[in-house]
């Protein structure tokens, strides 16, 4: 079984809890989540993860693709309210104005809403990451380490996220030195202790809409090791 289905089966995206943490936190940031299309977009916006190799890596990272086209085909009507968004499926190959060639795929406004939950994706489209980004980020502050680190540890994620640690705070001057330290420090409590805060902090500065400005958009130009770890 490849990692992404693990995980979304019994890891960190684990389809039976981590979709209440992030309704935890979308009630925290905005006022309890009323519309049911929400409690959908925090159902399936992690599925894509499924049958992937990797949870940070190329793979990995394109996995919001298919909770979008999920929320676009039940709840995105008419068909010519929605917008196309170029999305190199196919190769993933950045164009020299730094677009991506390949497939284009028509979301409306609750596709973009779930596409653009990674801030990552979000920043490699050149767009701004959804307000369900900034829940997505603060679940993860919400869920214990009592309960997180044993799910990441089962799946094997917890190697990865380690691993991608090391690349992630590298030029980034939004890490504080005590996140950095415990990012760092090879105990995967102090690691989950760092991930927490920074993730906390970036979705307090981040929930009224304010620019991302703290996510480098570096990886876009990278190269992924055999772990799948962006370079």
């Amino acid at each position: 079984m490849k990692i992404g289905t693990r995980s979304v089966l019994y890891g960190a995206h684990c389809f039976l809890l981590h979709p209440w943490f992030v309704a935890a936190a979308w009630w925290q940031l905005y006022g309890f989540p009323f519309d049911p299309r929400l409690w959908v977009a925090f159902a399936v916006h992690d599925l894509g993860y499924v049958g992937r190799t990797n949870m940070d890596g190329e793979e990995g990272e394109r996995h919001p693709v298919l909770g979008a086209r999920i929320m676009t085909a039940l709840f995105d009507w008419p068909r010519t309210s929605r917008s196309t968004v170029n999305l190199n499926v196919a190769d993933w190959q950045p164009r020299v104005e730094g677009g991506f060639q390949g497939r284009l795929f028509a979301f409306g406004p609750w596709g973009v809403f779930t596409l653009l939950h990674s801030r990552y994706f979000a920043k490699t489209l050149g767009l701004q990451p959804s307000r369900l980004c900034v829940a997505d980020k603060l679940a993860i502050a919400l869920t214990p380490a009592w309960l997180y680190l044993p799910l990441v540890r089962a799946t094997g994620e917890i190697r990865e996220y380690m691993a991608h640690a090391q690349h992630r705070i590298v030029g980034n001057e939004r890490v504080s030195a005590d996140e950095r330290t415990a990012l760092t420090s090879g105990s995967e409590r102090d690691w989950y202790r760092g991930v927490q805060e920074y993730c906390r902090r970036w979705a307090f500065a981040h929930r009224d809409g304010q620019r991302d400005t703290w996510t480098s958009d570096s990886r876009r130009r990278a190269t992924v090791g055999k772990d799948g770890v962006w370079r």
